[in-house]
């Protein structure tokens, strides 16, 4: 499974090949398609993988007790990270890109990463940020944007220089704390 991750978050779905998975590995296409019948349902399994290992993630650094600003700042390094390891993408935003390509399961997911992802930014920006709680969750999903199309353009570009410039640029103008 890691490394039909890997692959996905390189190549994307369409890049995803049982055949190419199985010899990168070492083993017969017909094992992976014993545990996973389709494609679909392989691509689902990792995502819910990567979204309960990012979950647990974002949920340990915020029992740090550490502030907002410091909570987004670990937000955005984990994002930065991914480019770091071979300019991939997050899978979830690879997988976003062929949204229309996708068997419905895997787009139930990409729902659920996104749900993760707002839901933890808004806990994050907490009561005392404007104490209304839907103003938080339309500026967690434009932070989770944000920081998601910061990603994409330093991927496209293939230059983590310009992750950095986006992060600091939207930090000096109040859209992360």
């Amino acid at each position: 499974m890691e490394a039909a991750r890997l692959t996905v978050q390189d190549l994307g779905y369409g890049g995803l090949s049982f055949r190419e998975l199985a010899k990168d590995v070492g083993i017969k296409s017909a094992s992976i398609h014993y545990h996973f019948p389709t494609k679909g349902e392989l691509v689902v399994a990792i995502l819910r993988d990567y979204t309960a290992y990012h979950e647990a993630l974002l949920h340990g650094i915020e029992t740090e007790g550490a502030d907002g600003g410091a909570l987004l700042r670990h937000y955005t390094d984990m994002f930065r990270r991914t480019l770091l390891n071979g300019n991939r993408m997050c899978l979830a935003g690879m997988l976003s890109a062929e949204r229309n390509e996708l068997p419905e399961g895997v787009g139930t997911e990409l729902v659920r990463w996104g749900e993760m992802n707002e839901g933890w930014i808004a806990r994050v920006l907490g009561p005392g940020d404007d104490g209304d709680a839907d103003w938080r969750r339309h500026r967690a999903r434009a932070i989770f944007a944000a920081v998601s199309g910061a990603q994409m353009i330093a991927h496209g570009r293939n230059d983590i220089a310009t992750y950095d410039e986006v992060i600091v640029a939207y930090r000096g103008s109040g859209l992360i704390p």
